[in-house]
């Protein structure tokens, strides 16, 4: 008897329930273009991968060029402070589009389904001139972002990157 009930116990133990929720440990933007809204009262830049959103906030974009600077390339690095500086991994119930971002008013749909705030660490960003093919023009600058030390968490799990390069973004003079 005491083997058979052993064997039940076992068989409970391998079998036991999952309640479905699923936990988050990375997420991968590398294949997607860093975009930035038309609206100028929006400071934000994001990546979207169909119903995933990797939102970068950096109020006021001090990322720009800064013509005190004469050596390129030259990083700046940006406290995650969530006043100032933010950025936030979003899951959505459907493909996520500009629309969704950038509306005044948000649509109704997609709805956000899991929500991720990044806390601590920093934000670098890189700046380098990008010339014509004459090598003389200036056409614009390159800003590459990349997280460090930055904890994401959703309040009930959490997980970190000790670097995540996000991306760059263009601009033009």
């Amino acid at each position: 008897m005491k083997k058979l009930l052993f064997l039940i116990s076992i068989v409970f133990m391998f079998n036991s329930c999952d309640d479905g929720d699923i936990t988050l440990e990375s997420f991968n933007f590398s294949g997607q273009e860093i975009q930035k809204c038309s609206d100028v009262n929006k400071t934000f830049l994001y990546k979207i991968n169909n119903d995933e959103l990797l939102l970068l906030d950096i109020t006021a974009e001090p990322y720009t060029y800064d013509p005190t600077q004469t050596a390129f390339p030259y990083t700046k690095s940006y406290e995650i402070d969530a006043s100032t500086t933010s950025v936030l991994y979003r899951l959505y119930n459907d493909t996520v589009t500009t629309t969704t971002i950038c509306s005044t008013i948000a649509p109704a749909s997609p709805t956000v389904t899991n929500e991720w705030k990044a806390s601590g660490g920093t934000i670098d960003v890189t700046t380098t001139q990008r010339y014509d093919t004459d090598g003389t023009t200036l056409l614009g600058y390159t800003y590459s972002f990349k997280l460090v030390n930055v904890n994401f968490s959703n309040g009930t799990n959490s997980f970190s990157f000790e670097e995540y390069l996000v991306g760059s973004y263009q601009t033009t003079i």
